[in-house]
């Protein structure tokens, strides 16, 4: 039997090359027979930059930028050798695994590292921008990340805003002088308008460390901040402008940017099709499959593009109904984790609760 292992990372946990290789050693165990494939993958989110610089031949550039708290913080990206294309990943800057749990508050937090990754791409030559937007610890509309790029936000008081917190602080909006790219095409791998029930705020803002009370806020924000700019209520509602705290909006209105789906573009790069056609089962998993699930994200994507060859997925949480489970287009979903323990204990054991999981798995 021939099997494709193709997963995203799983937050907070392990990276996408362990987790394929934590599956495979399962999978080696119970059915040594098996021909075993390890495809890390990513949504276009955090760990893309990993995978298309080796495949794009891209030079990794290390620079000092402001993590999504304003700390001083090392962060790549990548440049062709000719200089003028970059890959910018926003996570590598504005990521949300670069807080603990306790930092974690999407009215403190701002994109402004990761449009200090493109002005410093900018700087160097840089023409062409592919900008991943996943992972994101901001929900600041891209105000922070254009505010790096010449931007200004600012109050009543004529003072500067970058972060969540202040967005309906915001009276008016300066342009710089021109616009410092040709071309910015961004890697989104959701579909969520800016706000509203489905926007980023009510969708994702919780998981950023957001309460009912900062959501409430944080969404009248973002409406506030479409209503600032010219065509902004039409870009709010342009599938993908809720990816990275509204982060699509902003690069829509201040990189006059279009939205592609990182997973096409990832998975084109790996030849992920190819591979799924020449095997007999792909495994796939991220740290969660719920409702989310089925409006973009890796999953979804890895079903799409298997073919006929059918698609098993774990996960660090199932919490999708076997409806949602058929509408993402998987055989099945299964759950590492068989017992409930504290969230710290079920992240350490991670790796070894893939193992378990794949060596249970009926082929």
């Amino acid at each position: 039997m021939r099997i494709l292992i193709a997963c995203d990372s799983f937050k907070d946990a392990l990276p996408a090359d362990g987790v394929c290789r934590a599956i495979a050693r399962g999978l080696r165990t119970a059915h040594p027979n098996a021909i075993i494939t390890e495809m890390p993958l990513s949504d276009g989110g955090e760990g893309v930059l990993d995978i298309a610089r080796e495949r794009l031949s891209l030079a990794s550039v290390t620079v000092t930028a402001d993590d999504p708290l304003g700390r001083k913080l090392s962060a790549r990206y990548g440049l062709s050798a000719d200089g003028g294309t970059a890959l910018v990943e926003m996570a590598q800057a504005s990521g949300l695994q670069l807080l603990a749990a306790q930092e974690r508050n999407p009215l403190l937090t701002s994109s402004f590292g990761t449009g200090q990754l493109l002005a410093d791409a900018k700087a160097r030559g840089a023409r062409r921008i592919f900008l991943a937007i996943g992972g994101s610890a901001t929900n600041d509309a891209g105000i922070g990340m254009a505010a790096a790029l010449g931007w200004q936000f600012l109050d009543s008081k004529g003072g500067a805003v970058i972060t969540g917190g202040g967005l309906q602080d915001i009276v008016r909006i300066v342009p710089p002088q021109a616009l410092p790219f040709e071309s910015v095409e961004v890697l989104c791998d959701v579909t969520n308008p800016l706000f509203g029930p489905t926007g980023a705020a009510f969708t994702y803002g919780r998981q950023k460390g957001g309460t009912e009370e900062s959501l409430k806020a944080l969404d009248a924000g973002l409406a506030h901040v479409a209503s600032l700019v010219a065509g902004g209520t039409a870009l709010a509602q342009v599938p993908g402008a809720g990816a990275a705290g509204g982060l699509g909006f902003g690069a829509l209105a201040f990189l006059n940017a279009k939205l592609r789906r990182g997973i096409d573009m990832v998975l084109d790069m790996t030849g992920f099709d190819a591979a799924a056609a020449a095997s007999d089962l792909v495994i796939t998993g991220e740290g969660q499959i719920d409702g989310q699930s089925a409006q973009g994200k890796l999953v979804q994507g890895v079903c799409k593009r298997a073919g006929k060859t059918p698609v098993i997925a774990l996960c660090g949480k199932l919490s999708a109904t076997a409806e949602q489970i058929k509408a993402i287009g998987l055989k099945a979903a299964y759950c590492i984790n068989a017992v409930e323990q504290p969230l710290p204990d079920m992240l350490a054991a991670t790796a070894a609760n893939l193992e378990k999981a794949a060596a249970r798995i009926p082929l």
